[in-house]
């Protein structure tokens, strides 16, 4: 997850609650599922929340490494089978559960691996605008009651307000200004109708949770902020994802997004870009170049 919180992070990623190593997961593994216990273990990634593993060549663990984190991978455990189930691109659906053990106090999940790179490696060929957008338009189904809430993601964009502002001040102070072309798409999103309902989102939808090969999707993976929300929140991955114009239109059109949407996610993809934008300038080039570049193609949609 590229996260945010209440009080705003500005020293870049959060410091690991509980140190993971190959010796903590081969222990686990070997505690709870030992007919595993044999497979390699390989470290492959340590994001804000979460630090992941290769467990031979078909699987993958995925830990917790903060407090935050724990709950939302009890999300992922919950409600990722039943949208595995409806999903035309691969997702890592839990196979199985770990529980707190070996001095780790949180649940983990073995999950299935799924091959290729991060979509800012490997971009995705303008023919995936139609995939992604079909594959958005299963997913975002209503949503029921006891669907998990995320104060962060697929909120009414003015709840954000305030925090996009601190940043964006923080930005400027360091002498990157946002242009007047990306705050007045922010302000029209602030202004336009909410949806009628929510429905389910994957709430963090930018190219590092998008896998691919030869410009393929292959997957689509970190679950954690999975949650009931506003589906424009995911529709701003299309200024991420896609650097054709063109490309980025079709996804829309092929989606069925109207114009009210559009404009939404137009303000998530500000949000996004800024966030990654600010954070990753602390420490996490790559966050920061995908904020750059959303930016620059918000800027070229303009209007």
């Amino acid at each position: 997850m590229v996260g945010d919180s209440a009080k705003i992070e500005t020293s870049g990623t959060p410091a690991a609650d509980v140190q993971i190593d190959e010796h903590l997961v081969r222990a686990l593994i070997q505690a709870q599922y030992p007919e595993f216990g044999e497979l390699g273990i390989s470290p492959i990634d340590s994001g804000w929340d979460n630090a992941i593993f290769r467990l031979g060549t078909e699987f993958a663990v995925r830990l917790p490494r903060r407090a935050l984190a724990a709950e939302l991978i009890r999300h992922e455990q919950r409600w990722l089978p039943s949208v595995a189930h409806r999903a035309s691109i691969p997702v890592p659906s839990p196979l199985y559960v770990g529980v707190p053990g070996c001095g780790y106090p949180w649940f983990w999940s073995i999950v299935p691996w799924i091959r290729g790179e991060p979509a800012d490696v490997t971009p995705l060929r303008a023919d995936q605008a139609d995939r992604l957008a079909r594959f958005l338009r299963a997913l975002h189904v209503k949503a029921p009651a006891e669907a998990p809430f995320n104060p962060w993601r697929g909120v009414p964009l003015r709840d954000r307000a305030d925090s996009l502002e601190e940043r964006m001040q923080r930005l400027a102070s360091r002498n990157i200004p946002i242009s007047s072309q990306i705050v007045n798409t922010w302000r029209s999103a602030l202004r336009v109708r909410e949806d009628d309902f929510a429905t389910w989102i994957h709430g963090d939808l930018h190219p590092r949770n998008v896998l691919a090969q030869e410009g393929k999707i292959t997957g689509i993976i970190d679950w954690g902020d999975i949650c009931s929300g506003d589906r424009a929140t995911d529709l701003a991955s299309v200024w991420m994802l896609f650097s054709e114009r063109a490309a980025r239109e079709r996804a829309l059109s092929e989606y069925g997004a109207d114009d009210d949407t559009v404009l939404r996610a137009k303000g998530w993809a500000v949000l996004f870009a800024v966030l990654l934008l600010d954070t990753g300038l602390q420490d996490h080039p790559r966050h920061a170049a995908l904020g750059y570049t959303a930016l620059r193609k918000l800027q070229e949609d303009h209007g």
